[in-house]
């Protein structure tokens, strides 16, 4: 679809900040009117729709945050209780619990990397998670899952979009976490995420599908973590 609009705007209305194409309200998808509660979301999502080109194709990867946005409106908020066990269910296998066994130089990445967090989700959220040698599933406490549990429960429909996208491209829902409550940077989070691949990257090499699916993961975890910096107040 090529771009139908000339000018991009913000206002307040409908309990909150919605972005205007020509004066009219933006809808998602589903026909809602595109609200998100603060002037800084709704500007940076103005601003996404303002870098299309004159008379150029509207392309859906370039509008990242109207996509989480428009996300959070039309299916978190009706399937909230979804969601938030879809969510939840990675507490049951982070990807933090699974630890290589050899060689020790991945052994101690893994841990240095990834224990700090773990320690951080115990003393956080008092949830105290299982470490597994190799790849064998282990049943993690079922009050440690509880407890993170309840923490996703608190998210608004909007930073649970985000926190689903970051929790299922991470593999981590302390990672998701940990972002959202600026424990980690989208680049920490990154690195946290791809530990695996980068130490085989560091012996071995890249390729360019590799690099091409890593910097997609990169960009996802960025645009997350800003969109749920642009919904505080």
């Amino acid at each position: 679809m090529k771009r139908f609009y000339k000018e991009t705007a913000v206002d307040a209305g409908d309990g909150g900040f919605r972005v205007l194409l020509d004066g009219k309200p933006m809808r998602t998808p589903a026909k809602s009117v595109l609200v998100v509660p603060t002037r800084s979301l709704a500007e940076a999502i103005a601003e996404e729709w303002r870098g299309v080109p004159e008379q150029g194709e509207i392309v859906v990867g370039h509008l990242a945050l109207t996509r989480l946005a428009a996300t959070g409106l039309d299916r978190v908020v009706p399937q909230r209780a979804q969601v938030v066990a879809d969510i939840a269910k990675y507490a049951g296998s982070d990807l933090l619990c699974y630890r290589a066994t050899t060689p020790d130089s991945l052994v101690r990445l893994q841990h240095d990397t990834w224990q700090p967090l773990l320690d951080w989700a115990a003393d956080r959220y008092d949830a105290r998670f299982i470490v597994a040698s190799g790849m064998t599933f282990v049943e993690q406490p079922a009050v440690a899952v509880a407890r993170l549990r309840d923490v996703v429960e608190t998210y608004d429909p909007l930073s649970l979009a985000a926190l689903y996208n970051l929790t299922h491209t991470s593999g981590s829902i302390v990672i998701a976490l940990a972002v959202a409550e600026k424990r980690l940077t989208a680049a920490t989070a990154f690195a946290a995420a791809q530990v695996d691949e980068l130490y085989q990257i560091g012996r071995w090499g890249d390729d360019p599908t590799a690099l091409k699916q890593r910097e997609g993961v990169a960009r996802d975890i960025e645009t997350c973590a800003r969109f749920l910096v642009l919904l505080r107040p």
